[in-house]
């Protein structure tokens, strides 16, 4: 048997096994007990519930949008979030709004207990709104549906077996995965204005931001690779890299080699920091001041004092862009009109089929003068 066949049967067991998952949950599992043609009442509204099921630190951050917009259109409220991310908390923390972070076991299967315990505690909590944001996740259209909130909102479409109130369908426009739940809640209200969609954010304060400042000022004053020989010299503006992502996303060394050949001769008067990933470890051979943090607000600090943030689409990526860096974003192979990054300072390149050094050259373009980085 070729190495082929194996990984054909494996897909085939699994779209089997998603389709059996589906018509199961669609049988088993509760449905919004009516459809409803009238948009979501502006008043009325004061405990929600946010549902992303999510682990990974950048579909987290892409909850902030929303967040931002329950804001504006429920100032009064209360939110909570349904999440799997272990930093939910943190990534979520600032948000006057803000209640309660249910953090759901990443397996459910392997912890039914503590999964039903939560979804008990929540259905107690008597939500006047509850609102699956993914436009595929069978599991959060269960848990909006299994807490039993006045009214119920999420995207329609052949991966969602249960229905809710308000269901919208999935539009052409916008892709981003940020955008689409304010895209969601605004047609659900049917607000007149769409405007322009909020961009991730996290709510970094003041005493925060400065001591991200303190700190990158030190990597630089204490690091034999940096040009700032003491303390008090001027600390000059940094190009954060962080050379890390999951999979195929990851750049080899050599890439970022050669890329950092161009960037750092035709940016002298920028230092390079590189940002460590979570096993604290160089990629590029400690080659330049490194700075590690196993704590994402204080890994977020450090990057809002950055003058730039180079990686991969990641995680990462995504916690510079919310920090309010000036981001670019390596794709190659994931959809940037779903990923690149989505604030004002943030802007994304595509490196397929292209050198590492032409590459640089665009991103060496972007930070010298591009409305994208100002």
């Amino acid at each position: 048997m070729s190495d082929a066949q194996p990984l054909t049967l494996s897909r085939t067991v699994h779209r089997w096994r998603q389709s059996l998952s589906r018509g199961l949950l669609d049988r088993l599992l509760p449905h919004a007990s009516a459809a409803s043609d009238e948009p979501l009442p502006p008043t009325g509204i004061h405990r929600i519930l946010v549902v992303k099921v999510s682990h990974t630190l950048g579909n987290t951050l892409l909850v902030t949008p929303l967040l931002r917009e329950l804001e504006t259109a429920y100032p009064g409220a209360e939110v909570d979030v349904v999440t799997r991310s272990p930093v939910g908390a943190q990534v979520f923390a600032g948000f006057p709004g803000l209640g309660t972070v249910h953090v759901l076991p990443r397996h459910a299967f392997r912890e039914p207990l503590r999964w039903l315990r939560q979804v008990r505690t929540m259905r107690r909590a008597g939500y006047d709104l509850a609102i699956d944001v993914d436009p595929r996740s069978q599991t959060g259209r269960a848990l909006v549906n299994l807490v039993r909130p006045r009214h119920s909102l999420g995207f329609m479409g052949s991966a969602k077996q249960s229905r809710v109130n308000h269901g919208i369908e999935v539009p052409v426009s916008p892709r981003g995965v940020g955008a689409l739940p304010v895209y969601l809640l605004r047609r659900a209200r049917r607000d007149a204005d769409y405007g322009r969609y909020p961009a991730p954010q996290l709510r970094l304060s003041p005493t925060e931001r400065e001591a991200g400042r303190q700190r990158l000022a030190a990597v630089l004053a204490h690091s034999p690779q940096a040009r700032v020989p003491t303390a008090d010299a001027a600390v000059p503006p940094v190009i954060g890299v962080f050379a890390n992502a999951t999979g195929a996303k990851c750049l080899p060394q050599e890439w970022w080699i050669r890329f950092l050949g161009v960037l750092e001769p035709a940016c002298a008067d920028h230092a390079i920091v590189e940002l460590l990933p979570a096993f604290g470890r160089s990629m590029l051979e400690d080659r330049y001041p490194t700075f590690f943090s196993s704590d994402i607000r204080g890994l977020a600090a450090v990057q809002s004092a950055l003058a730039l943030h180079v990686s991969a689409d990641c995680g990462v990526m995504h916690l510079a862009d919310a920090a309010g860096v000036p981001t670019v974003g390596l794709f190659d192979g994931t959809d940037p009109g779903e990923w690149a990054p989505g604030g004002e300072r943030g802007a994304h390149v595509a490196i397929a089929g292209r050198t590492p050094e032409a590459v640089a050259g665009e991103v060496i373009a972007l930070l010298r003068g591009s409305d994208a980085l100002p």
